[in-house]
């Protein structure tokens, strides 16, 4: 590579460090800048987040990379590359297991071309502190052998630059002290809560609800978090705690439909000793145990209405009594509750306090289902992916083409418990079908075999369905329009909205590509 070309790719990204640009955009173009500099087939860069590396931005991978999560002590490719300050390339015959092996695209299944070959990076340092990673991989041996190791280092030192540059940004767009204080709060609340599940995902639906997350946490508010079964519910009550300034006190939980009637109460008020039968000692609840924290109480449409009068009369008093003493306590407690009811209509159906739900709903939010939030069900099949390879002892679990189409096509009743569930028993039915142990298992539409699934046999009809409403009522025309929404529809999610990065992908003029989304109705 001469000095000419380094400079020549070099310029623009300099450039865009002084330029208001969206980060996903400013680290795509660092990576396609990348790649058009060193012979790769896949590039990456990662931040390292305690002991894990994120996937920030791919170019060259499969799309459910973005949502794995590397553990560096499970991947040593990656433990060498964050050791060493200087770039490294790892020899063809490395007998480390490359943490990309059957990930990126393009590979031909048939003939198993799945193990990357070459494979290099570098790690980045960003206010004297390590950051993460660049990484570069190529299917081919000896594809890296003209590789400037210099130019690397200077590529990856512009790199380092481009993070500073865009966290700066993030920092200065909080508004004040107060809120960076907040949001170190948030860093750390989450900090304390690694090893539970975060929230993963990029569509718009997703992106609102973090916005409400981060509108919501700061404050005291009541927040009453609603949606279906299994879309994560629990993890935004997480989320709002870690927001906000009790971050660093503790998060009490309660699943309000566990509990028998006749102890809900003892459970969050507490009782004294003799209270009831069994009550052999004093004993503190739940709002006492979350004093200057968070409550969260899960299946809050459950409670029973006596108890929902109790519950009121402390929101409202900050006040409590033991079941069985007359003392009052008081406790300092922000409330936050879910359910998978629609309480507006369980109160006219006289099932919920009109008064209760209103203090209740403060702030609500609504976590929308995975059938809503498009390509995000790649994402989140990768993060489980990489869970279970981690579990089942692989080299790499991935997933076959047709097996990324079924799970973008199928309308997932159950949402994301129901894909976690079915990303695991698939891992575990495709290992046990080979007689010898595969370095890397390839999971294909058939062994995730989604018509089996529970509620399975409804989507199949509903899609039969509406293939034949298709037919009855559509032309050529209608064909076409409604293909042209699909695609346009995804490119659009997957660049978030930006119509420049949207029209690159689909070879379009911007302009052309803005009207044909309003014809669309997509803008």
């Amino acid at each position: 590579m001469t000095s000419k070309a380094l400079l020549d790719a070099l310029l623009p990204l300099v450039a865009d460090l002084s330029r208001a640009i969206d980060d996903r955009e400013r680290y795509r173009r660092l990576l396609q800048a990348m790649r058009t500099l060193f012979p790769c087939d896949a590039a990456a860069l990662l931040r390292l987040d305690g002991e894990v590396l994120v996937p920030l931005a791919i170019d060259g991978l499969s799309g459910d990379t973005l949502g794995r999560r590397f553990r560096v002590a499970e991947h040593p490719r990656f433990g060498v590359l964050l050791a060493n300050a200087a770039p490294t390339r790892f020899p063809a015959d490395s007998s480390l297991p490359d943490p990309y092996d059957g990930l990126v695209d393009g590979l031909n299944d048939a003939h198993g071309e799945l193990e990357v070959h070459d494979c290099m990076g570098c790690a980045l340092t960003v206010n004297s502190r390590p950051w993460g990673l660049v990484t570069l991989d190529a299917l081919g041996p000896g594809r890296f052998d003209s590789v400037d190791m210099a130019s690397l280092q200077a590529f990856a030192d512009l790199a380092a630059a481009t993070v500073n540059v865009a966290e700066r940004i993030d920092v200065l767009s909080a508004a004040g002290e107060q809120e960076r204080q907040r949001a170190e709060a948030y860093r750390l609340g989450l900090e304390e809560s690694q090893g539970k599940r975060e929230l993963i995902g990029q569509s718009p639906a997703h992106q609102q609800l973090l916005q409400e997350i981060r509108m919501a946490g700061p404050s005291d508010m009541t927040v009453l978090v609603t949606g279906e079964t299994g879309t994560g519910k629990e993890l935004v009550a997480h989320a709002l705690h870690a927001a906000s300034p009790r971050a660093r006190k503790p998060m009490i939980s309660l699943n309000c439909a566990a509990l028998p009637d006749t102890l809900v109460e003892s459970e969050l008020f507490g009782h004294v000793r003799g209270a009831f039968s069994g009550a052999v000692a004093d004993r503190r609840g739940k709002f006492e145990m979350a004093d200057g924290g968070t409550l969260f109480l899960d299946e809050v449409g459950e409670l029973p209405l006596a108890v929902q009068a109790k519950l009121l009369r402390v929101l409202q008093s900050g006040q409590l009594q033991r079941v069985g003493s007359d003392r009052e306590h008081r406790v300092d407690v922000r409330l936050v509750a879910a359910t998978n009811r629609d309480l507006a209509d369980e109160v006219k159906q006289g099932r919920f306090r009109a008064d209760f739900y209103h203090r209740l709903s403060v702030f609500p939010i609504r976590v929308p289902p995975l059938r809503e939030r498009g390509r995000d069900v790649l994402l989140l099949a990768g993060f489980f992916l990489e869970e279970n390879r981690a579990r089942l002892g692989l080299s790499s679990l991935r997933l076959a083409a047709d097996a990324q189409r079924a799970l973008l096509d199928y309308p997932w009743p159950g949402n994301i418990r129901e894909l976690e569930h079915l990303v695991g028993r698939s891992a575990l039915r495709a290992l046990a079908a080979h007689k010898t142990r595969p370095a890397i298992l390839t999971l294909t539409a058939d062994e995730l075999d989604l018509r089996m699934q529970e509620g399975g046999g409804e989507p199949d009809e509903r899609r039969d369905q509406q293939q034949a409403d298709a037919a009855a009522s559509g032309n050529l025309r209608d064909a076409v329009e409604r293909y042209e929404r699909m695609l346009v529809g995804d490119s659009l999610e997957r660049n978030a909205g930006n119509l420049a990065a949207a029209a690159r992908e689909l070879g379009l003029d911007r302009a052309n590509l803005n009207r044909l989304a309003r014809r669309l109705g997509l803008r």
